[in-house]
């Protein structure tokens, strides 16, 4: 079975987000002093569970556990173990995560164990103290040893890199240099007009056009075909031994081969990142509907999935998108 939207477009990705809750404070996803939701309102991991086998059910193979940060909810690794028993029993192929890495020192043997086979860690800076400026109090270090022991596990990893003016600009090539060291990917993302976390959108965004011209005139990058089921292009180099990726959601929209939707940690199932509709299956799970049901609901949500974005960043422009994006799921 093939889940399909409206437009053709298969959909075999589902991103789940566990928890709103997170370690840090990141200043382009919340803000300092963050309100986190009650936890009678957060699915459980059995809830978690029943939504994600109706979705394998109808043709996902591959899930990203998301958060906020998803190693800071409890018995995680049973809900990642459970999901793993079913890998190639069913649909389902591939578990990752995505992660700020604080707590992957003592997780990344487990993770390893119950199949989680690479990992996306969100890094914007490899220097102490402005790491410990963007995230409001983290401690780089910690991310080190993690991302250390998950190589050590041969866990593959990645890093995810949000460009960010005035901050990070400057710092990409050394990154990339970093990485390198290290022999894992990267990817430099654009940011996107979630919720405000009291810091301008405007302000904080670069283009990845201009950020790519500069790059290539270091590197001399030769675009890949090489997909891992995400948005980004891929990018070699005969200087580097890795790929170096580009998400683009501002200057160059790449929702005609979207194949991902979102659960939230309260049950919510986004189409699209960048828009607001959503069908609530938190309601539907606690009242207990038959699951043929929660399936009927989720075609109908491919039926209305939009057909692209509309994210915009403009001087003075509120956040068109009204929700944190530790709410939705990195």
């Amino acid at each position: 079975m093939t889940l399909v939207d409206q437009f053709s477009r298969k959909i075999n990705y589902l991103r789940v987000s566990v928890t709103d809750r997170c370690d840090l404070r990141c200043v382009y996803c919340m803000k300092e002093k963050m309100t986190f939701l009650p936890k009678r309102e957060i699915l459980t991991l059995e809830e978690i569970e029943r939504l994600c086998d109706n979705f394998i059910e109808l043709g996902v193979s591959k899930i990203r556990i998301t958060g906020g940060e998803p190693l800071v909810r409890r018995d995680i690794i049973e809900l990642i173990k459970k999901l793993n028993f079913k890998k190639n029993k069913t649909n389902l192929k591939e578990i990752t995560l995505t992660s700020n890495g604080t707590l992957l020192a003592k997780y990344a043997k487990e993770l390893k164990k119950f199949g989680v086979n690479r990992i996306n860690i969100s890094l914007d800076t490899i220097d102490p103290d402005k790491y410990k400026e963007i995230t409001r109090f983290g401690n780089l270090d910690n991310v080190i040893k993690g991302i250390k022991e998950a190589i050590k596990n041969k866990i593959k990893v990645k890093i995810n890199v949000v460009a960010l003016k005035n901050f990070n600009e400057n710092e990409l090539e050394k990154l990339i240099i970093w990485a390198n060291e290290l022999k894992i990917d990267i990817t430099f993302i654009e940011v996107m007009p979630m919720e405000e976390t009291g810091i301008d959108r405007y302000h904080q965004f670069i283009s990845l056009d201009q950020t790519f011209n500069k790059l290539n005139s270091i590197f001399e990058f030769k675009k890949i075909d090489k997909n891992t089921g995400g948005p980004a292009l891929y990018y070699q180099s005969k200087k580097l031994s890795i790929n170096v990726g580009f998400i683009t959601p501002l200057s160059n929209n790449f929702c005609s081969s979207c194949n991902r939707i979102r659960i939230t940690s309260t049950g919510k199932l986004f189409m699209c990142l960048g828009q607001n509709e959503y069908i609530d299956f938190r309601d539907i799970l606690r009242k207990d509907y038959g699951d043929d049901y929660i399936k009927e609901k989720i075609n109908y949500a491919l039926k209305i999935k939009p057909k692209r974005h509309d994210f915009l960043i403009e001087e003075n422009n509120k956040p068109y998108i009204q929700r944190h994006m530790n709410v939705t799921g990195g």
